[in-house]
């Protein structure tokens, strides 16, 4: 039988959604390269565009070629230009202005290809007052007001590590944005930029947080981790287990709390919501699950509708029967990693392990000797296995 891990959609006879689309991927930190990466795991030809050929830090260059330019000398400028003005879609990653100093901002690239699609993914945006500052993702989920509301009560704010503005409101907001574009552009034959700011992107992805204020699920002084989502109900809300490990509590309807209480032999006085209940509630739900292992607890809720779970860990995420089954994650080179998402049922996306780096250089129709001269002059690196012309 063949194990769920070795299930590969590389062997798919369907095209795929973005097939035809060649993206140009100027490589930053950690945003950029997940925006190509979207991008290749559903077909587009993504070529990246850095100083090195071999960039430690972009884990994500997988399925995409690479090309070394020195953006500095006229020349390499002149490789760019000339790539765009076959290329689909351009991803810069750099703070507002910088491009426009290379010459390769969107009033030269898109003068020379109207149809050219130009994202730029940053912090601040194109425009504002911090547009041209520094910052990391912390620092713009707080611009956004989301960081405001992540944490636990009377704590100080905490950080989602960096999904939130980085990849939610950076890198998936940015790819949806050039999918949009190349949909309009079916109907319109042009291109148009794509000004995907984090802390835009960060504030879009919680619009339902800023729009249910008026609900009952906020308490009225909308207190940080006094809500019914962020900590402040101990039925919603994680418990550790007799080994150290954690179960996630989600009873949030009152037919799955009742299965909760049962479960876990709770009083059946207890309720909800009230104060004297909440305090009970979360010394029970604490003191019940620390007297069982989490795969006992889990086999406990394993066929119960009361939204109880195990929080599997980072590394055991494949194994999971749930993951397993769906072929959730891939062996990919050493490791196993997230299949892409969402699920296609007649073009679905696909991990890729290489990309055909010759075909950037027949975009570029260079001459051996012109191919040469741009090597010594230390303007463009290929890779060494890559054809040399």
């Amino acid at each position: 039988m063949q194990s769920p891990f070795s299930f590969s959609l590389a062997k798919t006879t369907c095209k795929m959604p973005l097939k035809g689309i060649k993206v140009l991927e100027f490589v930053g930190l950690a945003p950029g390269p997940l925006c190509g990466k979207i991008l290749a795991d559903f077909g587009a030809t993504v070529t990246r565009i850095d100083k090195m050929l071999e960039n430690p830090l972009d884990v994500l260059h997988h399925g995409k070629s690479t090309l070394a330019i020195n953006l500095k000398k006229p020349e390499g400028q002149g490789l760019v230009r000339q790539l765009a003005s076959k290329y689909d879609v351009i991803v810069e990653p750099f703070r507002p202005g910088i491009m426009e100093k290379l010459n390769l901002g969107p009033s030269e690239l898109c003068a020379t290809n109207p149809r050219l699609i130009y994202a730029r993914l940053t912090g601040f945006g194109q425009q504002g007052r911090l547009a041209a500052r520094a910052g990391h993702d912390l620092n713009y989920a707080a611009i956004s007001g989301v960081l405001s509301m992540l944490g636990r009560k009377h704590e100080k704010p905490t950080s989602p590590i960096n999904l939130l503005a980085d990849f939610a409101g950076g890198s998936v907001m940015c790819a949806l944005g050039i999918c949009l574009a190349l949909l309009e552009r079916h109907r319109s034959g042009r291109g148009q930029v794509v000004d995907a700011a984090m802390v835009d992107g960060a504030a879009y992805v919680a619009s339902w947080l800023f729009m249910s204020r008026s609900l009952s699920i906020w308490v009225e002084h909308q207190e940080r981790g006094a809500n019914l989502l962020d900590g402040g109900a101990y039925f919603y809300d994680t418990y550790e287990t007799k080994d150290g490990r954690y179960m996630s509590v989600g009873a949030l309807e009152p037919q799955f709390f009742e299965l909760l209480k049962q479960r876990l032999e709770l009083p059946p006085e207890l309720s909800q919501y009230g104060e004297e209940h909440e305090e009970l509630g979360r010394r029970l739900l604490t003191e019940a699950f620390l007297t069982k292992t989490q795969a006992e607890w889990s086999a406990i809720f394993e066929d119960v509708d009361a939204c109880v779970y195990p929080v599997v860990e980072w590394q055991e995420a494949a194994e999971h029967h749930h993951n397993a089954e769906r072929a959730s994650f891939e062996r990919f080179e050493h490791s196993l990693v997230p299949r892409p998402a969402p699920r296609l049922s007649r073009t679905p996306g696909k991990l890729r392990q290489h990309a055909n780096g010759n075909a950037v250089l027949e975009d570029l129709q260079l001459t051996p000797e012109e191919l040469r001269h741009l090597q010594e002059d230390g303007v463009l690196t290929l890779p060494t296995t890559q054809h040399k012309l």
